[in-house]
């Protein structure tokens, strides 16, 4: 546990794709989890349920062939929160359609453990093994628990930055439109000889006598006026 540990504490997050950065952690799920030999992580999305990432073909075939059939322990651990493993797929009762198909890529057992969110869950890291019982001790369970985490705040960041990112294009939109609005209030404060709280209210009646946004007719009041640009 002493290396997964040190090896997730060095894991990079900022100025990375969340892509790159789950790639590495199932990497590290592979090579410190007892019993794996391959590993995914499963990303739920409303009502849609993507492989992020994947370290082994095994893997991402078995959880596509849950997405095909609507059900299975990596879908249902990351919906319901829980922890799933099987220890043998031929003895295996609770997804039979599934096993039934999943035996034919190589799976014998896999354990899937729930991606904590703000006291919810987004997914599951799912680990798979061809041999029955590879993940029947708990040092698996802790492991696996422990990088389940460590893609839980890979998640957390991207989409922190992503709305970071998100407030900052708005706040330029914001000016941009500020800014034009206060050019077309000139324009109409210098023809209509009126002050700036009227020419605000010339604006506002317009925007709703055409129902179109201020900014659109603020834009239009200053294009009569400087004219299309010069090439």
């Amino acid at each position: 546990m002493e290396d997964l540990w040190r090896a997730l504490s060095r894991l990079q997050l900022a100025e990375r794709e969340l892509g790159d950065v789950l790639g590495q952690v199932t990497r590290l799920a592979a090579e410190h989890v007892p019993g794996a030999e391959s590993t995914s992580i499963t990303l739920v999305r409303g009502d849609t349920a993507t492989t992020a990432a994947h370290h082994g073909e095994m893997s991402l075939a078995a959880d596509e062939l849950q997405y095909d059939e609507g059900y299975g322990p990596c879908l249902d651990a990351g919906r319901a929160g829980v922890v799933l493993r099987i220890d043998d797929t031929h003895t295996e009762t609770r997804w039979p359609t599934y096993v039934a198909r999943v035996v034919e890529v190589g799976v014998r057992s896999s354990l899937s453990m729930p991606l904590p969110y703000q006291g919810t869950t987004i997914g599951a890291l799912n680990n798979y093994s061809t041999k029955p019982s590879a993940f029947a001790s708990e040092e698996s369970a802790e492991a696996a628990r422990e990088v389940a985490e460590a893609v839980a705040v890979a998640v957390a960041n991207a989409d922190a930055h992503a709305l970071l990112g998100e407030h900052a294009r708005n706040m330029e939109l914001a000016m941009q439109s500020r800014a034009v609005i206060e050019q077309a209030k000139g324009v109409l404060m210098a023809q209509r000889h009126v002050d700036a709280d009227a020419a605000f209210d010339l604006l506002r009646e317009a925007s709703q006598r055409y129902n179109r946004k201020l900014r659109d007719i603020a834009a239009g009041i200053v294009d009569s006026v400087v004219g299309p640009p010069r090439r």
